[in-house]
């Protein structure tokens, strides 16, 4: 059974930071590319990044230079550092496994707000 757990939301005020985790399993999480998308209030997905089975990492305009996306092969886990968050980036975060983003976990709410 394919599992992808989120962690790591919370509330946070404007500028700051949070880590974002995704524990997967029931794949070769090594061998696939691995996407975070989200989902604001009243609004449809919206993709954030991806990073390749080697690495490569790929981001929208509006996250470049703020967001991380990063792996463990060796954990099959997934991350995503946010920094200098804005009010805008208040959304329910997923990790999802394919490019449609359908299969994907039950999502972490991060709320930005002072």
């Amino acid at each position: 059974e394919v599992q992808l757990v989120e962690s790591g939301g919370g509330l946070v005020q404007p500028g700051g930071s949070l880590r974002l985790s995704c524990a997967t399993s029931g794949f070769i999480f090594s061998n696939r590319p691995m996407h975070w998308v989200r989902q604001a209030p009243g609004k449809g997905l919206e993709w954030v990044s991806t990073i390749s089975s080697g690495g490569t990492t790929w981001y929208a305009d509006s996250v470049k230079g703020r967001f991380t996306i990063s792996r463990s092969n060796a954990k099959n886990t997934l991350y995503l550092q946010l920094n200098s968050v804005k009010t805008e980036d208040t959304a329910m975060y997923y990790c999802a496994k394919d490019s449609r983003y359908a299969e994907r976990g039950q999502g972490t709410q991060v709320t930005v707000s002072s």
